[in-house]
């Protein structure tokens, strides 16, 4: 418990440094390289435009180890329910390239898949390629897109991803809740609080 508050502290510490892309990802982008194929932990391979759905797709960036990640898995899966529901598909993505031998590999992926019921595509995101193309920094990191593939929303979950209970404000179902009444998202962006997306130096 000790290491995960320390840990928790550390990441909340580094985010605002970005080791990604400088170029962010307007509201009103198309799908970042919506055609590369990824590896989903069922061994198939998808893109975003196979997984995006009628009313548009959802792109969390995740990771298997990451502390806010243990204090978003429920809001996580109910979000993709939620979503998939309403016809916007879903994809998890892990771009933690430097730790795919400790605990974020494709296999590790899939144990954690199976053991949280993921009923989402999750995928290994090769070289943190599409994290950059994204300019996704921190896990979680949420990305809706409309029904013709433009960006609604970026950004978090909610307004307190470290404790449920604080929250005040949904910001991603308050997105998907507009984007489905055919209304403007009212808040497009948030900030994504978050452990560091682990990419290679």
């Amino acid at each position: 418990m000790i290491k995960a508050a320390l840990y928790l502290s550390v990441c909340t510490l580094l985010l605002a440094f970005n080791p990604g892309s400088d170029a962010s990802l307007e509201i009103g982008a198309p799908i970042p390289k919506a055609d590369n194929r990824l590896t989903d932990v069922s061994g198939k391979e998808v893109s975003l435009n196979n997984a995006k759905g009628a009313n548009g797709l959802l792109v969390i960036f995740v990771a298997n180890q990451c502390p806010y990640m243990l204090r978003n898995e429920e809001r996580i899966l109910a979000m993709s329910k939620h979503a998939k529901s309403n016809h916007i598909g879903v994809v998890l993505i892990n771009s933690n390239e430097a730790n795919r031998s400790a605990g974020e590999s494709l296999n590790a992926m899939k144990e954690y898949a199976a053991a949280h019921g993921f009923s989402t595509f999750y995928v290994l995101d090769r070289n943190a390629e599409m994290a950059d193309a994204f300019d996704a920094n921190h896990t979680p990191e949420c990305y809706l897109f409309d029904k013709n593939s433009k960006l609604v929303y970026k950004g978090g979950i909610d307004d307190s991803p470290g404790n449920a209970d604080a929250v005040k404000t949904r910001h991603l179902q308050n997105a998907v809740n507009d984007l489905l009444a055919g209304k403007s998202v009212a808040v497009a962006s948030s900030n994504a609080l978050g452990c560091n997306i682990k990419r290679k130096l």
